[in-house]
């Protein structure tokens, strides 16, 4: 097999960092992240943060792929925090005044539960879009 398969690919691995912005950039702003694996393929290979569409086109062979960071995560994965729950939330709490500033600073709590939750819900495998269909691989969270 030549550089040039990505049915070559057998491992995956991804910075939580990069995870965790793709993931939370499409469910700010659904920004299009993806974790893009880039040519010469081989066994094992880095999966990194990547905007879809923001490189143009794509003249060389082999393409890269492109995996949505969904792809990484377990069924049960949490959702990103709403904004407007945490308003909601903080609106509803008989003990507590809302404030801008205190839904800011609630919000930006659970964000970063979030995230630290999103970590234990990383697949040890997953499968892969290619040209020739789907291969499976395992996964590495790094960081």
């Amino acid at each position: 097999m030549s550089g040039d398969d990505p049915t070559r690919i057998r491992s995956l691995a991804v910075t939580a960092e990069d995870l965790l912005a793709a993931l939370e950039a499409n469910a700010r702003r659904d920004a299009g992240a993806v974790l893009r694996v880039t040519p010469p393929f081989s066994g094992r290979m880095r999966a990194r943060l990547h905007l879809a569409g923001a490189e143009g086109g794509y003249d060389a062979t082999p393409r890269p792929l492109h995996v949505a960071p969904e792809r990484f995560l377990t069924e049960d994965a949490p959702a990103f925090p709403s904004v407007d729950e945490t308003e909601d939330d903080l609106r509803s709490a008989p003990d507590e005044t809302y404030t801008p500033e205190r839904h800011r600073e609630r919000h930006e709590q659970r964000v970063d539960a979030w995230r630290s939750a999103v970590r234990e819900h990383v697949r040890e495998e997953t499968t892969v879009e290619t040209p020739a269909g789907e291969v499976a691989v395992t996964v590495s969270l790094l960081g």
